[in-house]
């Protein structure tokens, strides 16, 4: 009967143990790229500069300037600038994050000290 593998000692195969590492690796690298994404904040700002936006990657508003010469607004252009600050920041978001996964998506072999 053989022994159970320590795979904090190696099985012995060097191709096993070479795979096992990369492996490792590689889920280190997953891991670090899951924390990345969740921290990942879009920002943006409306046509007049009045309003910037921050955002998370789901769209969910996470920071508001509002500059006090916007306060002139009426209404209706406000919400307008604040849309338009948040949708900016939306699309900053998304594209960090199409940053982050792409060496994952592209084939790129993964670097875990990166």
């Amino acid at each position: 009967m053989t022994s159970p593998v320590d795979p904090l000692q190696g099985s012995g195969d060097k191709e096993l143990d070479r795979l096992l590492e990369q492996f490792s690796g590689e889920v280190a690298a997953l891991r670090e790229l899951q924390e990345q994404i969740a921290g990942v904040r879009g920002r943006g700002t409306d046509e007049q500069g009045r309003v910037t936006a921050e955002t998370s990657l789901t769209g969910a508003l996470v920071g508001l300037t509002i500059d006090p010469r916007a306060l002139r607004l009426g209404s209706a252009e406000l919400a307008e600038a604040v849309l338009s600050a948040a949708g900016q920041a939306t699309a900053d978001a998304e594209r960090r994050a199409r940053e982050l996964v792409g060496p994952f998506l592209d084939g790129t072999p993964l670097d875990p000290g990166r």
